[in-house]
């Protein structure tokens, strides 16, 4: 579980399917029986102490049948998706496809970009272009992995999860050959160091969890 403070007061906590109940019987325990309200986006707890937790969903929608919003919200979390995972940063990117938090598929590649030259360096226009070949490399290579991995299994993917730079990523938006892998974007983004293997492995401990918003009375 972790732990950061919320834009507009409270904080935000990120609880794995497997400690989510647990979560909930604590929050009722610290703050009263709360009064419970779904949508399909999120599961909101106010206690009886004013405390409120509103638990965002997980790849929505939330389903409206099969039992009350919490227990609906435990199994909605459980459940072991395939889904796709793409992280790309300037240099590096790494691709994979989990059912649950399986890896089953993966693909980790880097190229190198070397950083801005100093002001008064050698031939900062010749270095310019170089370093502009070498991002459009690593943004075809990125790309290339993107469609290589996830490709065949977009018919079977629930979602497809983004992380790493948000510009590099954004750079990839263009290529027309990748309309179909942004189309399954899911949040969240998934902020992570270097794309490297056991980066991509440890993922689904993030976009698994449950986030939840929490306001503490007064």
């Amino acid at each position: 579980m972790t732990s950061r403070p919320a834009k507009g007061g409270g904080r935000w906590v990120s609880v794995g399917p497997a400690r989510l109940g647990r979560w909930l019987d604590g929050f009722a325990e610290r703050h009263g029986p709360p009064a419970v309200t779904a949508t399909g986006e999120a599961v909101t707890l106010e206690g009886a102490d004013g405390a409120v937790a509103e638990c965002r969903v997980p790849f929505p929608p939330l389903s409206s049948s099969g039992g009350g919003p919490l227990a609906r919200l435990i199994a909605h979390a459980r459940r072991e998706r395939r889904v796709g995972v793409l992280l790309v940063r300037l240099g590096g990117h790494a691709a994979g496809v989990f059912q649950g938090e399986e890896l089953l598929v993966s693909k980790v590649g880097s190229r190198p970009v070397h950083g801005r030259s100093a002001a008064g360096g050698w031939s900062q226009r010749r270095f310019a272009r170089r370093r502009e070949g070498q991002v459009a490399r690593a943004h075809d290579a990125a790309a290339e992995v993107a469609l290589r991995v996830l490709g065949p299994h977009l018919t079977s993917l629930e979602a497809v999860v983004l992380g790493g730079d948000r510009r590099a990523v954004d750079a990839l938006r263009s290529d027309r050959g990748l309309a179909p892998v942004f189309a399954l974007e899911a949040e969240p983004f998934l902020a992570v160091p270097d794309p490297r293997l056991a980066v991509l492995a440890g993922t689904p401990a993030q976009f698994r969890a449950v986030r939840i918003r929490v306001t503490d009375c007064g």
